[in-house]
């Protein structure tokens, strides 16, 4: 095996190694002990291919961290185990603390990889938060706290390229404990791998139906509150002191039994392929989700996003679902709402953009409960900005905030009554050269044994009618109600 290492220019042959051997080889290593005996050590190995959510439920069954992002439609898969390292910060300023905390781990790293593959080697799993803001101590958001970036200790990637394993060891200035700490991934990994092909389904199965029944505990805010707040809102917008704000709801279920995370995962899957699949597990705490909505993906000095805004439900047939599409892409208040994301994140790009290129009329995104107006946007940067430079621009978009952002941002703290905590934030994962992929925290539930919490928002323009905007957050929430559970009677 062939094995790059990120401090020299050339490849070194390491042989066929497991993990544990490669990572202590390159704790060893003349080359660059001398230059970098502290910091980050990490090697990648080839593994069998694996089942993503029976990896995931295995290490959360070994009492692990986890954390899954994936692609069903693009065959990619991300599974991050264990915490090698963490930043955990907090406010306006997020994004760039965490950008000055990785670029010194990941810039002196020890890395070997056995292949050029998207998402091989050390990568960091995102979670930003929507407004920064540290949760409650006692609140639902706490284990996940107001933003963090985490280096798993192990992160397996599956792609059409193949499947692999990184294991990451934070060394001391001396270099000590690194074989230890070496050996005991390989044996975690070890444990971990044999139950999860014990949980793993083939390719391509339909799970079964979710069998909790659900009852809604609490709606955040009440339907009146939402009349009257949706009603003022659109006043607002009809009187232009705004474009459009993003109000969104909280609904909170209950189910006699736990629910189950990973049939909902797999539900989820099945249903949405072409959205980005998540779970984040803090403490008893899942984040879950299945999003539409890239926030942006970035390779090198390219970068690629979508402004997805406007809204309508599926048909119950092919005809009726054209039919709707055809007056979706026809309805002026969709089109101006989703013509006001367009041009922010023009705006927001251009200042780092060399080129932008932006397609020149929408498309329709057909999900399993709803559709959306969807326009693709690409560019290249003037200069290696770097993911989370792209995503400080970017958040929080029109999309789910609102334009002008900073009055669109205090009419949701004056009128929403609950913490989106990490809920419309940017999600996904950074790897070590400054690439990787954010998505938007949509379509989501935060699951804690029984219960669960799910968002929506709805974005309200001049005229927006109450009614219409709950039914679409209803919509928008029966994703994740039906992978947890029999909603039909709720949602």
């Amino acid at each position: 095996m062939t094995v790059a290492d990120s401090r020299r220019d050339g490849p070194v042959a390491f042989g066929d190694l497991g993990l544990a051997a490669a990572i202590g080889r390159l704790a060893i290593d003349p080359a660059t002990i001398d230059t970098a005996a502290a910091g980050l050590i990490s090697a990648g190995v080839p593994i069998a291919r694996f089942d993503p959510i029976g990896l995931y439920a295995a290490a959360v069954e070994a009492g692990l961290e986890a954390a899954l992002i994936l692609r069903p439609s693009d065959g990619f898969a991300l599974v991050g185990i264990g915490r090698a390292w963490s930043f955990e910060g907090s406010g306006p300023g997020r994004f760039l603390d965490a950008d000055a905390a990785t670029r010194p781990l990941l810039g002196r790293a020890r890395i070997s990889r056995p292949a050029d593959v998207r998402g091989l080697g050390p990568v960091l799993m995102v979670g930003l938060g929507f407004s920064g803001r540290q949760p409650d101590a006692a609140g639902d958001w706490a284990p996940f706290g107001a933003a963090s970036l985490v280096l798993p200790s192990l992160v397996a990637v599956r792609s059409g390229d193949g499947s692999w394993l990184t294991g990451s060891v934070v060394a001391d200035g001396a270099g000590a404990g690194v074989a230890a700490e070496a050996a005991r991934l390989d044996a975690v990994w070890s444990r971990v791998a044999a139950r999860a092909a014990a949980l793993a389904v083939p390719d391509g199965s339909q799970p079964p139906p979710a069998q909790a029944a659900l009852a809604i505990d609490g709606e955040f805010p009440t339907p009146d509150h939402w009349r009257h707040v949706v009603g003022l809102m659109a006043g607002a917008v009809g009187r232009g002191r705004l474009d459009k704000v993003v109000f969104a709801r909280r609904v909170d279920l209950s189910s006699s039994q736990e629910l189950d995370v990973p049939g909902a995962l797999r539900r989820l899957a099945a249903a949405a392929p072409e959205s980005a699949i998540y779970a984040f597990r803090r403490g008893d705490a899942t984040f879950i989700g299945a999003t539409p909505e890239r926030l942006v993906r970035s390779e090198g000095r390219t970068y690629r996003t979508a402004a997805i805004a406007g809204s309508c439900r599926r048909g119950l047939d092919p005809a009726e679902d054209a039919a709707l599409a055809a007056e979706l892409l026809a309805s002026e208040k969709e089109r101006e709402e989703h013509s006001v994301v367009v041009r922010a994140i023009r705006r927001q790009l251009a200042p780092l953009s060399e080129r932008i290129e932006v397609a020149p009329t929408p498309r329709v995104m057909v999900l399993r409960h709803v559709q959306h107006l969807a326009t693709e946007i690409t560019g290249t940067l003037r200069d290696q900005a770097g993911l989370i430079a792209l995503a400080q621009l970017l958040h929080p978009t029109p999309a789910v905030g609102g334009e002008p952002t900073n009055l669109a941002l205090a009419m949701i703290d004056e009128n929403e009554g609950f913490d989106r905590g990490w809920y419309a934030g940017p999600i996904g994962w950074l790897g070590s050269g400054g690439d990787g992929e954010l998505m938007v925290a949509l379509r989501c539930g935060l699951v804690r044994g029984s219960r669960a919490s799910l968002f929506a928002g709805c974005g309200i323009v001049a005229d927006s009618d109450p009614a219409r905007e709950w039914d679409e957050s209803r919509i928008k929430m029966r994703a994740v109600a039906t992978a947890l559970g029999r909603a039909e009677d709720v949602l």
